[in-house]
């Protein structure tokens, strides 16, 4: 009788653990423009019109001093992957991709902040 009690409340507490993982969820709170931040984590450098720009999940920021500050996407920038989790959009007939509000067109092997 005792093992029976104790295989019910171990199964019992397996199942609250399955359930509680079941509706664990992920949600990323990217920073608005203007917002300084300390550090950012692996951040691919892009030089447009002699300035450096720093893009890291497709959040742009340029340097101010030893920190930095969110901005929007410069327009004419060339890249030559896109951010993870973009869109095909057709505007015009024309095929475009977004990311979190910045407008991509391809260009032979590059990508092209645009305006829509």
């Amino acid at each position: 009788m005792n093992s029976l009690k104790t295989i019910l409340v171990i199964f019992l507490i397996l199942g609250t653990m399955v359930a509680c993982g079941a509706q664990t969820r992920v949600v990323r709170v990217y920073p608005k423009q203007g917002t300084v931040v300390t550090t950012i984590n692996g951040p691919k450098v892009v030089v447009h019109d002699r300035t450096n720009y720093y893009v890291a999940d497709g959040v742009w920021y340029r340097a101010r001093g030893r920190k930095y500050v969110v901005c929007a996407a410069p327009v004419g920038v060339r890249l030559q992957v896109l951010p993870k989790g973009y869109r095909v959009v057709h505007v015009n007939g024309r095929r475009l991709y977004k990311y979190r509000g910045v407008w991509y067109k391809k260009t032979g092997r590059n990508f092209v902040v645009v305006t829509v």
